[in-house]
């Protein structure tokens, strides 16, 4: 039975993970959309020109019901999460925990390197946060395509990618349980064609930007809220283009 809900913002350090999972606890991702709210609800804690997935973590705050968040404040997330935590005591009536992830023992990428339908790929990403559990070994694939970046805050962009995409960037670095590992974020495959994504009034759209002009077959896009259709039909035509899809 669970003993309360914990909200977790970025990648906590492992061992709060292993805490909260032995108190029987519950894990919430608050960067992912819980609630079904407009994010112009959250325009009086945070301006509109701020990161779609630190506006999402305020609208859950709002709506959910929390025992305590933990929110990771350090390189391995940004500086604006310092400032959300912040705003987030405002929101919330329950003890707000700055934590700083700097891990260093990666768990491996089989996920990321595996063919699997790209969506399930970071659903399972996402949801490998909440677990100290070691990863089960996975086949590599072939990569058609890389996808290098953070998780969206709307996934029906991913649909577009085929089975055999590999993931590179934060995500990657997500998987690993390494999140300020900058040299593994940085690591990208010049051989295949790869989306550069970040999201919009996210400060790693210049990591994203500047990684983009270097690589020889390369589409760089942000996205705010959701994925509109202007970028959808961009990264489209990068990949028929490319010969990844027809």
């Amino acid at each position: 039975m669970s003993r309360g809900n914990v909200g977790i913002v970025g990648v906590p350090p492992l061992a709060i993970i292993k805490k909260i999972a032995n108190e029987n606890k519950t894990i919430i991702d608050l960067d992912e959309p819980q609630v079904k709210y407009s994010l112009d609800r959250t325009s009086r804690y945070l301006p509109r020109v701020f990161c779609a997935i630190l506006r999402t973590v305020i609208q859950n705050g709002m709506h959910l019901s929390l025992d305590e968040v933990y929110i990771d404040v350090g390189p391995g997330k940004c500086d604006c999460a310092l400032h959300t935590a912040t705003v987030l005591e405002q929101v919330l009536s329950v003890p707000v925990h700055r934590t700083r992830n700097q891990d260093v023992q990666g768990y491996g990428t089989p996920l990321s390197e595996t063919k699997m339908d790209l969506v399930d790929k970071f659903k399972a990403i996402t949801k490998g946060v909440q677990s100290a559990k070691p990863y089960i070994t996975r086949q590599k694939c072939i990569p058609s395509v890389g996808f290098w970046g953070v998780p969206p805050r709307d996934f029906s962009i991913l649909s577009l990618f085929p089975e055999t995409t590999h993931v590179y960037g934060w995500t990657r670095c997500m998987e690993n349980k390494t999140p300020a590992n900058l040299e593994l974020e940085m690591h990208v495959n010049n051989d295949i064609p790869t989306v550069f994504f970040a999201q919009s009034f996210c400060a790693k759209t210049a990591l994203a930007y500047h990684l983009a002009t270097k690589h020889p077959r390369a589409l760089y896009v942000d996205c705010d809220v959701t994925a509109g259709s202007s970028a959808r039909a961009k990264i489209e035509a990068f990949l028929e283009l490319s010969g990844v899809i027809t």
